[in-house]
């Protein structure tokens, strides 16, 4: 036999033998249809998972506080996106001996922050409120297990040094509470936090300004100054929704985080590892032809709040991300790093 027909049965044996390996089947819980969460997930399956060889599948939720509980509880799901408040919210309701807040809680890692939300308090184009005058109003402040709700709540007890009452308080969906706000005027005011701009918003025909406002955060404001210490300022920029804003108007801000947990089980830990290598070769793509609050996100992995983890085999690759993605110059040819003569920048 010569040595070429051996080398073909050995290569025939090989492929009849051989068993591709799973794909991973992993999910990650977002938000609304109407949010930017939802296009955040979806950028993260088009341009990085799929490159990791994980197929993920993006599953819609009220927000944060939902998607703590399913990403702990729900099988499959190993990413969410989830609120820097509520994370907090959750450990230091865990560290005064909630057990349910540290079972849910205690096991989450950070794989990364990344942008900042902004926080919209839309009311009727005619209101005389400004943003510092909404106690005692009624606000609906989103859907039960939406982050919004949290922030808000959080939001109102910095502000004003008192918990907002239950009964100036409605759950109703964005699109739900826009239409009671101008049709029946039974709510003064409508909280949406989404990083703009915004899918509910950034469509509007021209005119709608007839119909709402967004309030402007005074920073001199007592209940401001209070509030900016947890929840930055930021701009909602009027080129976000040109046919409704005509000058940027000031607000509050809130982290989004992209968290996992805590897995022990190697080939999901190997499997995250991989997301990792895959978001730093893609987030060049990402900014390019993902969604505008890309452009926020950095790799540099800054220091995060108290309590908050950042996931091991995720935070070894992101931390050596630009290193490691900048090592060879521009002119660096394949020849020239076979050959040992490329240098570092």
């Amino acid at each position: 036999m010569s040595i070429k027909t051996a080398l073909l049965l050995l290569l025939g044996l090989l492929c009849a033998t051989a068993t591709p390996a799973a794909i991973p089947e992993y999910k990650i819980v977002t938000g609304t249809d109407n949010d930017t969460y939802m296009l955040i997930g979806e950028d993260l399956a088009k341009y990085v998972a799929t490159d990791s060889s994980i197929n993920l599948t993006v599953l819609p939720s009220n927000g944060s506080v939902e998607n703590v509980r399913r990403l702990r509880d729900e099988p499959g799901t190993k990413l969410a996106l989830v609120q820097s408040d509520v994370y907090q919210a959750f450990r230091n309701l865990a560290a005064e001996g909630n057990r349910e807040a540290a079972r849910l809680i205690n096991p989450m890692r950070v794989i990364l922050p990344l942008y900042d939300e902004e926080i919209h308090f839309i009311v009727r184009a005619g209101s005389p409120l400004t943003l510092h005058e909404i106690k005692d109003k009624k606000i609906n402040i989103g859907t039960l297990g939406s982050g919004t709700a949290m922030t808000t709540a959080s939001l109102y007890r910095l502000m004003f040094d008192a918990p907002l009452p239950a009964a100036n308080a409605s759950m109703l969906s964005n699109e739900e509470a826009l239409i009671k706000l101008i049709a029946d005027k039974t709510l003064d005011v409508v909280v949406v936090v989404a990083g703009q701009p915004v899918p509910l918003f950034s469509g509007v025909e021209p005119g709608v300004e007839k119909y709402f406002k967004l309030l402007k955060l005074d920073p001199s404001a007592p209940a401001s100054i209070k509030a900016m210490e947890a929840y930055p300022p930021a701009a909602i920029k009027a080129t976000s929704y040109p046919n409704w804003l005509t000058q940027d108007m000031p607000t509050h801000s809130v982290k989004t985080l992209l968290v996992t947990y805590d897995y022990s089980q190697k080939d999901t830990r190997n499997s995250l590892l991989h997301f990792g290598q895959s978001l730093c070769r893609n987030f060049a793509s990402l900014q390019k032809n993902g969604h505008p609050k890309w452009q926020q996100v950095k790799l540099d992995l800054p220091p995060l709040e108290d309590g908050q983890i950042y996931f091991g085999p995720t935070e070894s690759v992101l931390r050596s991300c630009d290193s490691n993605k900048n090592r060879f110059g521009k002119n660096c040819t394949l020849e020239r790093k076979i050959l040992g003569l490329c240098v570092k920048k």
